[in-house]
């Protein structure tokens, strides 16, 4: 299941190849660095999220280990 930065940085990288795509076809380089840029910001977002999950999942164990003992 994916959680909000997944979707947020999914979202984001979109954005970004969109804006990439119309630096390309207008020949703006300003538009296509920019989409460049949101791309990547995305793909860093969207990275955050597996980590999160990861996290959570692990102080939910430590929790379930505590109420066990």
């Amino acid at each position: 299941m994916y959680n909000r930065d997944e979707v947020k940085g999914k979202a984001e990288e979109l954005k970004g190849r969109t804006k990439q795509a119309a630096g390309d076809m207008a020949n703006d380089e300003r538009l296509r660095s920019e989409g460049e840029a949101q791309e990547a910001g995305g793909r860093v977002q969207k990275g955050f999220g597996p980590a999160r999950r990861k996290v959570g999942n692990a102080v939910k164990n430590v929790g379930e280990s505590i109420k066990r003992t």
